[in-house]
């Protein structure tokens, strides 16, 4: 059964998949900026751009802040850290899985050199 950390995982490199998100993220790791600005160099609806940004608050990659009539969104790295995390373990285990398929046919290569 999976885990809530598994469905934030999950919805961390679900928003990480699309270019357009990432662009997103790259201009907000500068700085936070207002939505409006951030959908202006898009060829696509401002409600599209809205979508997209929402699927980066559901993953917790960004945040929103009303001031006054102005949304602003801000940058939240913790979520990669998280992926950084998973990835190391895969690393880790792959690794080793690895060498150890590696070590069964050196002795196996080993053996039949005999």
């Amino acid at each position: 059964m999976p885990s809530s950390r598994d469905g934030r995982l999950d919805r961390t490199l679900a928003a990480l998949a699309d270019p357009t998100r990432r662009q997103i993220l790259r201009r907000l790791a500068r700085g936070h900026a207002r939505v409006t600005d951030l959908a202006t160099p898009f060829p696509v609806s401002f409600n599209t751009v809205s979508k997209h940004i929402k699927v980066l608050e559901r993953a917790a990659l960004v945040t929103r802040r009303k001031e006054g009539r102005e949304y602003f969104l801000t940058f939240r790295p913790e979520p990669l850290a998280e992926v950084e995390r998973w990835i190391e373990k895969q690393r880790a285990f792959w690794g080793a899985s690895l060498a150890a398929i590696d070590d069964v046919l050196r002795k196996e290569e080993g053996e039949s050199g005999k």
